[in-house]
This record gives structure tokens, C-alpha cells and sequence, in this order.
């Protein structure tokens, strides 16, 4: 078959290309310090949509910067029993999606929350401004400014303030959580299973927000990183600086986080994706040291992957246990 990234032998090598920061560690450990120190006032609002079966609430709570965030959360109803829960997170860009789409899990027993991420089309406040261009893209806001004030280390903060906030909800158990998503919300599944160790279980699908070098160097700039090429063209023309804004990048490349997931990982891969070429989703993938594995679907892109979803149902029903 046709290929647009490397063998599937090379890509289980593969340990990336994005450099990772020489204060990485203590970088993101002062990020879940400062976590520790926020009061998200947890508010839950009972949703106009119910069922029979499903109560139905938006959450919303406080997270860095003063941000109000969102997500829809739903409990099987008239349950008196702990509860395992799982995090849903969605594509770059967009929002947390339909209520129907979670609702096989909570008949099933579990509780849910799906986050919308700020600066995107949900409900969650974007607060707090970044130094230098917004003007295409969101993992490029704040690259001017510290590492701390980038977008993307408030989005990642959001996604264990949430898992936080959802393990301390009465009707959870909360060493029975799961988190998912497909594309930015695979990376987020990656990203919040790195800074909330407890988690139990983790499915991301074609994970973005891994390995910019990699993509740089493929010519994949484009789609879901065009930005990239955006901000070299109008902040560094003559690639003065690549090193450098590589290596700030590095504080948001999700495969720089991967090592500390302790999670049960299965990770679902299309090997034509030219979006999130392969080898991005195996650098983060080759650094987790959990139990893990991948599903590879040779003929398939950066798409809804057949069959995929019923598999990752599956695979979170041992969290019933």
C-alpha cells in the first residue's frame, strides 16, 4: 500500500523531533502548583435537554487567568452508586458537540463531561491577553510572550482542573476515569492523562499538538498547522529564531508529556493522515511507559475511523469494575 510517513517498524522507533525545553519538568510542575491554588467554584446549571435515564447539567468552574470554562456533564439518573466517569474532548477549533453523542455512556453507567476548550466555538470564557499575532490559529497565541501565558498551557491547565473537579463529584468513583478524543482532542486526552496521573484510562485517536518539527520538516504546515507557517512568515522570515520557537514550542508538544501518563492507553491511527502524519502521534505514543496499544487503519486519514468507536466502548468498560 501507498505510504506518506515512515514504515510502521521506523514509526514504533521514532522519538520525535520538537526539542524539549531543559526546564520542561519543573516548568509544568509549577503550572499544576499554581493549579492547586485556584478555587474553580464548581457550578452546576440543570441543562434544558434531559431523558429518562440522564440527568443533564453545564458545569462550569474557573481555571487560570480567571477563565469561567464549560462543559456539559451528564450522570445516569437515580443512581445512588459510585460512578466511573469519563472526559470527552473534541477537534481544534470546535465545541463539545451534541448531547446524543455521550449518551450511550451514561446508560451504560457512566458519568460524563465534555469540555468546550476556550477561544473556541463553546462556551468558555477566553480570558487574559498574550503578546504578539492571533491572527490564524491558536497554539501559535502567546509564542511571543513567557512560555506560561501561551494558550495552550491554559487549555492543558483546563483539561486536569476538570478532571479534578469531576473526581470530587459525589456520584464518582474517582479511580475509575477515563479520558477521550479525536485530532486536538487526542492530544488534550494525552495532555490530561500526563497531568492527572490518577486517570485510569485513556483512548485518543490521530492526536494533534505533537511534534511541530516533525510537521515542519514533512511540509505539513498546513490544514490544522498552517499556522506554523503563518508565524514564521510574518515573525521570522529568514528562520533567525527556528530553534528558539521550536524549543518554546516544546512546552505544548504533547509527546514532552506523554512519560508521565500512568493510564492504560489505546490509541486508534490512520496511516494516510496527512493532518497529523503518524510519526507525530508515535512520538508521543513511544514515550508512554503504561500498558498501551495502537490500532493501525492503513487506508484511512484524518477521519472518522470505521469501527473505531465501538472498539474504544469497549475498551472502557473494564472501568464498571
Amino acid at each position: 500500500m501507498p505510504i506518506v510517513d515512515k514504515p510502521i517498524q521506523e514509526l514504533l522507533q521514532y522519538q520525535g523531533s520538537t526539542p524539549r525545553p531543559a526546564d520542561f519538568d519543573e516548568f509544568w510542575g509549577a503550572r499544576l502548583t499554581q493549579l492547586d491554588g485556584i478555587d474553580p467554584r464548581p457550578e452546576l446549571v440543570e441543562s434544558s435537554f434531559q431523558t429518562s435515564y440522564a440527568e443533564c447539567f453545564d458545569l462550569y468552574f474557573t481555571s487560570t487567568k480567571g477563565a469561567r470554562i464549560h462543559a456539559k456533564y451528564a450522570r445516569p439518573r437515580n443512581s445512588n452508586a459510585k460512578c466511573p466517569a469519563i472526559l470527552f474532548f473534541h477537534g481544534y477549533t470546535g465545541d463539545s458537540g451534541d448531547w446524543l453523542g455521550y449518551l450511550p455512556y451514561v446508560a451504560e453507567g457512566f458519568c460524563i463531561a465534555a469540555m468546550d476548550c476556550r477561544g473556541q466555538a463553546g462556551l468558555s470564557q477566553d480570558a487574559g491577553g498574550t503578546l504578539g499575532m492571533t491572527c490564524s490559529g491558536q497554539f501559535i497565541r502567546g509564542l511571543d510572550g513567557p512560555a506560561e501565558d501561551m494558550l495552550f498551557v491554559q487549555i492543558y491547565l483546563d483539561t486536569a482542573l476538570l478532571a479534578r473537579i469531576v473526581m470530587k463529584m459525589d456520584q464518582v468513583d474517582e479511580t475509575r476515569v477515563g479520558v477521550r478524543g479525536g485530532s486536538q482532542g487526542g492530544g488534550l486526552t494525552l495532555a490530561c492523562a500526563s497531568l492527572v496521573p490518577q486517570i485510569r484510562k485513556a483512548a485518543p485517536d490521530y492526536p494533534f499538538l505533537s511534534d511541530y518539527k516533525r510537521v515542519w520538516d514533512m511540509d505539513l504546515a498546513v490544514g490544522a498547522y498552517a499556522e506554523l507557517k503563518t508565524y514564521f512568515r510574518a515573525a521570522d522570515p529568514r528562520h533567525e529564531q527556528e530553534q528558539a520557537i521550536f524549543e518554546k514550542l516544546g512546552y505544548i508538544d504533547i509527546q514532552n508529556l506523554t512519560k508521565r501518563i500512568r493510564a492504560e492507553v489505546l490509541m486508534g491511527v490512520g496511516l494516510m493522515d496527512t493532518v497529523c502524519p503518524p510519526s507525530t502521534q508515535f512520538a508521543a505514543y513511544n514515550k508512554i511507559t503504561s500498558p498501551k496499544r495502537y490500532i493501525l487503519y492503513p487506508d484511512y486519514g484524518h477521519e472518522d475511523l470505521r469501527g473505531h468507536k465501538e472498539i474504544i466502548f469497549q475498551f472502557f468498560q473494564s472501568l464498571k469494575d
